[in-house]
């Protein structure tokens, strides 16, 4: 059978059909390829993909009625779902997307693993859902119930939904809440993506907080052996206490490099990768936003094997060579 991937044109969508390829697996991704960033860069990283193992839909996954007809022939025991509607800063400005992608969608991808009954369903959960806290580092059994955003409450109430599903229909699920994700073909909506374009065009780098930024940055390729990792291992419907807390089949783990850093460093490591020097300019904190983040990854080292190994003074200059690379800059 193959393994469905939800946001397959997504940043970690598309390296997770990647790994998944590369061992052999037969996929199927979805994705309806909005516009919230380039459309061209999605298409490129569909194109990289090798067509004679991977199938690819361009559906809505919030259509419940286009996804029916779509899935309604194809096998599938297995669904990495990360598709969704992602950042913090738009869902101010567009709500009403966070509503129908992450809550509606989600629900369907639940409905879809529950009527295949599948062997298991990972889904996308992401460190917004610890909000306000200020104890570090973030562990999956921290109360998250103070979400600093609308994305964040979305995420929180897919971590709700997918309880409800395991405690109900005992289906096996694994959330994984992200850490500021970065490296080659990512998001031009992130900070890395922002500073290294800035930089090499000579534009001003705004740092929020004035600066006083620390995040728990991880690389791609960290993320997606701990995705693949948690795919081959479905939690046990023994009745013993998952990472977050349930008893049913459902577990949530931190996929982060356990490294909080400075923003400054960051910038400074972009700076020396591009070889050009940054002008810029110290703003306040924007709404939705928190200053630091930092995961504690013991129950997702104990339980899947993982053990990031990328620090950004390596990671960065490979993004830094993609990136001029990609636009022969």
């Amino acid at each position: 059978m193959a393994v469905l991937v939800t946001g397959a044109a997504g940043f970690i969508g598309f390296h997770v059909v990647r790994a998944l390829l590369a061992r052999g697996e037969s996929v199927i991704g979805i994705d309806n390829l909005n516009d919230y960033y380039s459309v061209a860069l999605k298409r490129s990283r569909l194109a990289t993909l090798d067509p004679q193992s991977f199938r690819f839909l361009q559906i809505d996954f919030v259509n419940v009625a286009a996804l029916k007809a779509a899935m309604s022939d194809l096998s599938v025991d297995t669904i990495i779902h990360l598709g969704a509607q992602a950042g913090v800063r738009y869902s101010i400005e567009a709500p009403q997307a966070y509503l129908k992608a992450n809550l509606a969608g989600h629900l369907n991808i639940l409905e879809l693993a529950r009527e295949r009954a599948c062997r298991h369903l990972v889904y996308a959960s992401s460190s917004s859902v610890y909000g306000t806290n200020t104890k570090l580092p973030f562990s999956v059994d921290d109360p998250v119930d103070h979400p600093a955003s609308l994305y964040a409450a979305t995420k929180r109430a897919d971590e709700l939904m997918s309880e409800s599903y395991a405690q109900l229909f005992r289906l096996p699920q694994t959330g994984l809440r992200f850490f500021t994700v970065y490296g080659p073909w990512g998001r031009p909506d992130m900070a890395l993506w922002k500073f290294t374009a800035a930089v090499l065009e000579g534009r001003t780098v705004q740092l929020f907080n004035r600066g006083d930024m620390r995040r728990d940055f991880t690389y791609i390729d960290d993320i997606v052996s701990g995705v693949l990792a948690a795919c081959d291992q479905a939690p046990c419907d023994d009745g013993r206490v998952h990472p977050g807390g349930s008893t049913a089949p459902h577990a949530i783990y931190n996929l982060g490099n356990d490294r909080p850093e400075p923003l400054r460093a960051l910038l400074a490591i972009v700076e020396q990768a591009c070889g050009r020097s940054a002008n810029v300019e110290l703003l306040p904190m924007q709404p939705g936003d928190v200053a630091a983040t930092w995961a504690d990854i013991a129950p997702a080292r104990r339980d899947l094997g993982f053990a990031p190994s990328v620090d950004l003074a390596a990671g960065i200059p490979r993004f830094v060579d993609w990136y001029r690379s990609h636009y022969s800059t």
